[in-house]
């Protein structure tokens, strides 16, 4: 008889609730800069193009600290590899603070930065991470259920940003900016402290489904590595698909405050109240598409979901009122399980170069720094017309899930 493997072990439980609690706290903070990028087109009066920056700066540290990060936990481990993205992700925040004292958008690209290096650095250790808390076959399962804890705070994010800076009036200059300074204060203590608690809490050895079969791993699926890393074609297409997925998700979400005032007549409030139901609809597709995995394939659910977004950016370009708004929400839907799923087939089969594997495809985050920018442009002059630019994404990710994900 076959065993089915189980979906992780007992003794990595508590592990596996602290590190998936991670997840949650980088959903926070890339949806708050969605909310920060149409914030900071009123304060600081930039235009939408300019205002993608924001996105540049997040996006772009991923690029810069994804292998520095890789090389770090891989020297010392997947716990202190946390404890450096949170102080990381505190410091960054609390940048924040002299930002907002000097007005300037260019120092607070410099506080994003920091910040995103922290989320680079929890992104690169969390994933491999969850993924050795358990079987190779179930980690799948583990990626897409951790991921759906980031989905939950990216509803969390724009909640903030709807009742913490849009709430009530329309501040432009010094009163705006205050309100950020001391959201920021609040989230680079939070992230301190639980660093702190972290810190203390006993990790127990993790069985590694990647690494050498040397090195006391159980299972038949633990394989030394017989070739280069990027003679791996499906790694090589993870990554591309990867770079691809986070373009048209970062730039889908900049622009989204601003279809619903353009498109909708929304205030930027109501407009950020959408967006909680946009992420809503992310943490379903997270529960759902994990569920589906059980009884389809996760490359072949992730080619339907990659169609299923082509279709709906065609609908969101016409500009067709409600119709075209609710196709904005269902892109969200597909895209729940695209980067979970396509990190967790990039690094199937790949022995002990599974952690360098996760910076590279981490470093493909890169794409979200890029994509916004373009969109912008087009935003500029009309905003739905900018979504005919994500098509392009999804097709690539389909032809990954549908022709390039297997291990050969």
């Amino acid at each position: 008889m076959t065993i089915k493997p189980s979906f992780t072990d007992k003794k990595f439980l508590i592990t596996l609730i602290f590190v998936t609690s991670l997840f949650a706290f980088w959903g926070i903070a890339i949806s708050l800069g969605d909310v920060l990028n149409r914030h900071f087109q009123q304060v600081l009066h930039v235009s939408k193009a300019e205002s993608g920056l924001v996105q540049f700066s997040i996006f772009g540290a991923y690029f810069i600290m994804g292998i520095p990060a890789g090389l770090f936990m891989k020297r010392f481990g997947y716990k202190n590899g946390v404890l450096l993205g949170l102080a990381l992700f505190a410091i960054g925040s609390f940048l924040f603070v002299p930002a907002a004292n000097a007005q300037s958008f260019g120092f607070f690209r410099i506080a994003l930065f920091v910040l995103g290096c922290g989320l680079s650095t929890l992104e690169t250790v969390a994933h491999p991470f969850v993924a050795s808390l358990g079987h190779q076959d179930t980690s799948d399962q583990r990626i897409n259920f951790a991921q759906s804890f980031n989905a939950l705070g990216t509803i969390i994010g724009p909640l903030i940003g709807s009742q913490f800076i849009f709430k009530g009036t329309e501040e432009v200059g010094t009163e705006g900016l205050d309100k950020i300074k001391l959201l920021y204060i609040i989230i680079g203590a939070v992230i301190g402290l639980t660093a702190l608690l972290f810190a203390t809490v006993k990790v127990p050895a993790t069985v590694d489904p990647h690494g050498d079969v040397n090195s006391g791993i159980e299972g038949d699926v633990a394989q030394v590595p017989s070739k280069k890393l990027f003679q791996n074609t499906h790694f090589v297409w993870a990554v591309i698909a990867q770079l691809f997925n986070v373009a048209a998700q970062a730039g889908t979400w900049a622009f989204f405050i601003n279809y619903g005032h353009d498109k909708m007549g929304l205030t930027d409030s109501a407009a950020s109240g959408y967006m909680i139901v946009f992420m809503i609809m992310m943490l379903a597709g997270r529960f759902i598409g994990t569920y589906l995995m059980r009884f389809i394939a996760p490359n072949k659910l992730l080619a339907a979901f990659a169609l299923g977004n082509i279709l709906m950016c065609l609908i969101v370009a016409q500009s067709l009122g409600w119709i075209s708004f609710a196709a904005l929400f269902m892109i969200n839907f597909f895209f729940s399980i695209m980067f979970p799923t396509i990190f967790s087939l990039g690094i199937k089969n790949l022995g002990s170069q599974t952690q360098q594997a996760s910076s590279f495809i981490s470093m493909a985050v890169v794409g979200g720094a890029i994509f916004p920018i373009l969109m912008g442009k087009i935003a500029d002059y009309d905003v739905a017309k900018a979504y005919y630019l994500p098509i392009v994404c999804y097709a690539v990710i389909f032809l990954f899930a549908a022709k390039f994900s297997k291990v050969k």
